[in-house]
């Protein structure tokens, strides 16, 4: 084949990948085409591949190849983990992609030094910083949301500054470089600054902000592949980046209006710290409990209920005996939907994501304006692991960490009902006053076992 032709087919390929790829994002938009969005960017990418492979610039294909077969033996097992563990394995993803990034950015930097243009070298600086910093900040993320690393923010006086010093230390190199692209020995330096800067990004921030963070690694993962699009002239890869770059930039901003909260108080607001005053005040306050056949009994006796999932039933693997108490109570007339928080669960859409997994119609999950104006006509509001979602206190109490935040109205309901396993504070680290009402009943116990038990009560089964 003539390379007239060659370079034909590889820059059909791009064009299509680059539609497929916009389309992907659109339909993972709505969760009815969700499944076709995944599909249009599986073959968008095997056609980047392809072309790629197909340029003119490869004279041997056995690394590319061993590189592939690598690729997928780590791969295929990362996408069969559990839905609950999808969080922590996307987060692996970025650090992933990220260290691509680096490690190329890094390789051209020497094969081009020291004639570098300076636009050339400041997209080769913008490429590794971002690049770098995303690599130990999502590892960071993927071990607090896999648990191995503390959920609870850690620090220290001079924090904020610290952090910002190594970002500023690293942007100065940069500029230097920039202008003076022959000084190869402060390089490395530009690839470990922001290497130490992502773990002590990450170390501040606690587990309520890990939807946000997520997005944002995401998008800093974006950019930092579109500024290697630039790098290599790759349009596709520039366009792939910007659509990745901006789309976890929008995601992270409506996670942030979603929890009231901005940018820099998620990076730099220690948010998640256990309140001493909410624990002492907890003592003081008693909670009225039920058990499986009382609560299957109020169940059966509503007329609507709105379920209310959270990271509890994530964590328990409950999703499909939540299937098994819709489909119970659906079939005995009562009107069952599910109300979902933005930033319920460890990543952006995690509850629609195991809902979805358990066969829920989509019709039947609400976002929080959508079931809002519902609630204070529901019966019995059913809250499996949810936390500081539906803290009133984000609406009455000004001294809360949450004040302000949106919210699920559930305490709007005429009866609450709260599986939990213990009375201890969500991810924000503070007390729920909701579980104190007199309308509100606790449900303590493994989220799994105790639906499976109202299910098997309201079936018959317990007797």
């Amino acid at each position: 084949m003539s390379p007239i032709a060659t370079q034909y087919i590889i820059e059909v390929c791009y064009l299509v990948a680059t539609a497929l790829f916009i389309l992907s994002l659109k339909w993972l938009s709505a969760p009815s085409t969700a499944r076709r969005g995944v599909l249009a960017g599986e073959v968008g990418m095997v056609l980047a591949i392809g072309g790629t492979l197909l340029h003119h610039g490869i004279i041997e294909y056995q690394w590319i190849l061993l590189a592939l077969v690598l690729g997928s033996i780590i791969g295929i097992p990362l996408g069969l983990v559990q839905m609950t563990a999808v969080p922590q394995r996307t987060a692996l993803s970025h650090a992933c992609g990220a260290l691509c990034v680096t490690l190329v950015g890094t390789a051209e930097f020497y094969l081009r030094s020291p004639d570098v243009p300076k636009f050339m070298m400041a997209v080769l600086c913008l490429e590794v910083i971002l690049g770098s910093l995303t690599i130990t900040g999502s590892l960071m993320a993927s071990g607090k949301l896999q648990e191995i690393l503390p959920q609870r923010p850690i620090t220290y006086r001079g924090q904020n500054l610290v952090n910002l010093s190594l970002l500023a230390i690293a942007i100065v190199l940069a500029v230097f470089l920039i202008l003076n692209p022959g000084h190869k020995a402060l390089f490395p330096l530009i690839v470990f600054i922001p290497l130490v800067f992502g773990v002590m990004m990450i170390v501040p921030i606690g587990g309520a902000d890990m939807p946000t963070v997520i997005s944002l690694l995401n998008s800093y993962a974006g950019l930092s592949a579109a500024a290697m699009g630039f790098v290599l002239d790759s349009k596709l890869l520039i366009i792939a980046g910007a659509l990745d770059g901006s789309s976890g930039f929008i995601l992270s901003v409506i996670m942030s209006k979603a929890m009231n909260r901005s940018f820099t108080n998620v990076l730099f607001g220690a948010f998640g710290q256990v309140q001493t005053s909410a624990a002492a005040g907890k003592e003081e306050r008693t909670v009225r409990s039920a058990t499986a056949e009382e609560a299957a009994g109020i169940l059966a006796a509503a007329n609507s209920v709105v379920i209310v999932p959270g990271y509890g039933m994530a964590v328990a693997q409950a999703q499909h005996k939540v299937r098994e108490l819709f489909d119970t109570l659906t079939k005995k007339g009562i009107d069952v939907k599910f109300g979902i928080h933005p930033v319920a669960g460890r990543m952006p859409g995690h509850m629609n994501v195991l809902l979805a997994e358990a066969d829920i119609p989509y019709d039947r999950l609400f976002d929080m304006d959508s079931i809002n104006p519902e609630l204070p006509q529901t019966d019995v509001a059913l809250i499996i692991g949810a936390n500081d979602v539906t803290n009133p206190a984000a609406r009455t109490d000004q001294s809360s960490p949450i004040f302000g935040m949106p919210i699920l109205d559930v305490d709007k309901a005429r009866t609450v009902m709260v599986i939990k396993r213990s009375m201890n504070p969500g991810f924000a680290g503070i007390d729920n006053p909701l579980y104190y009402f007199d309308k509100t009943l606790m449900l303590f116990g493994d989220a799994k076992s105790f639906v499976g038990d109202i299910v098997r009560e309201l079936t018959g089964g317990g007797h």
